[in-house]
């Protein structure tokens, strides 16, 4: 098939470019400047010029795609994102994915989202799944928003639609991963928790990127349509992923701090990933579609993310531990540079 995928440079996009061409599609990449178009077509994609935000470019870069993937977001990577950056990835969300079913033609069929599994996330912090009622906070509104805007959308014009729910995303390139490992190193990431001495600690469904990418290849290929979740086997409490991160790169282990003070430095956004559980499986989807994960736990996930950085040079083995010798994410490079 021929497979628009906007976002494709991003974190998930890089991984579905190279599947789903591994696999014999034809893939269109979106991209908005020559760096971009390099890393798509060094994946086997085909760059296509444009931006999920100007409806314009739009349409002659999906022509005649049969699939469109939304995988575009402008999630901030800050210690404390403001409203405004929030914003920013409500619309590249919400307009972007407006603009793409705008100028997508009748040779469309399927559209695949990524949305996350914490918009449905129970008051109570019990397990959930997919019938779950939903419970959008400020930082995943967009997400339902979307979700809603994409049900009425294929209703309307008779397109498949496939959302995939992802947990917590975390790879060797991705940005939060980056500031997480490099604050570890430095002894400057706490485990935030409920309490007044915040001991109490929150499940957090967790994915590597390769497991996410390679769950929307196999929903593609399987022919899977309707909403789904996919996460890895083990929920884990931040305590222990950090720890155990920690533990990975020979880092101090991480100290703790409640979630009345944690607010201050990180916002209330991030506290909420961190402290409100988010517990669920992909059952539903291992049944319907036969994928399982690469990494079915963090540990496996965390040993192969630390395994890259070594061999890629991000961090060095000193007699003491390993030391950040950094290296900026792709959307981290792109960033710098002034729009295009």
């Amino acid at each position: 098939m021929r497979i628009f995928v906007a976002g494709a440079t991003g974190v998930i996009g890089r991984r579905l470019v190279e599947l789903l061409t591994d696999r014999g599609h034809e893939v269109l990449g979106l991209v908005r400047d020559d760096d971009g178009a390099a890393i798509v077509e060094s994946r086997g994609g085909t760059a296509r010029y444009g931006d999920v935000l100007d409806l314009d470019t739009l349409a002659p870069a999906m022509a005649g795609a049969d699939v469109v993937i939304n995988a575009a977001t402008a999630l901030p990577v800050k210690d404390k994102p403001t409203d405004e950056d929030w914003a920013k990835n409500d619309r590249v969300r919400v307009d972007g994915t407006q603009n793409l079913l705008a100028a997508a033609d009748d040779s469309v069929e399927r559209f695949l989202f990524p949305s996350i599994v914490w918009v449905a996330r129970q008051p109570d912090g019990s397990r959930f799944h997919e019938n779950a009622e939903r419970h959008p906070d400020r930082a995943t509104k967009s997400a339902a928003e979307v979700e809603d805007i994409l049900h009425e959308a294929a209703s309307e014009k008779g397109f498949d639609l496939t959302i995939l729910r992802l947990g917590f995303l975390y790879a060797p390139d991705a940005g939060h991963t980056h500031q997480m490992a490099e604050q570890l190193l430095s002894g400057d990431l706490p485990v935030v928790g409920g309490g007044l001495l915040g001991r109490r600690d929150s499940e957090l469904s967790l994915l590597h990127a390769d497991d996410a990418a390679e769950a929307f290849v196999e929903a593609i290929d399987e022919n899977a349509t309707g909403l789904y979740h996919v996460v890895d086997d083990q929920p884990v409490t931040v305590a222990d992923f950090f720890t155990t991160f920690a533990e990975q790169l020979d880092a101090p282990k991480p100290s703790r701090i409640p979630v009345w003070l944690a607010r201050f430095f990180v916002g209330t956004e991030q506290v909420n990933v961190l402290t409100k559980p988010f517990p669920t499986d992909a059952d539903q989807f291992r049944s319907d579609v036969g994928w399982e994960p690469t990494y079915p736990t963090y540990r496996e996930g965390l040993a192969k993310v630390v395994e890259t950085w070594e061999n890629d040079g991000t961090i060095r083995k000193t007699p003491s531990g390993y030391e950040w010798v950094g290296g900026q994410t792709p959307r981290q490079q792109r960033s710098a540079k002034p729009a295009q």
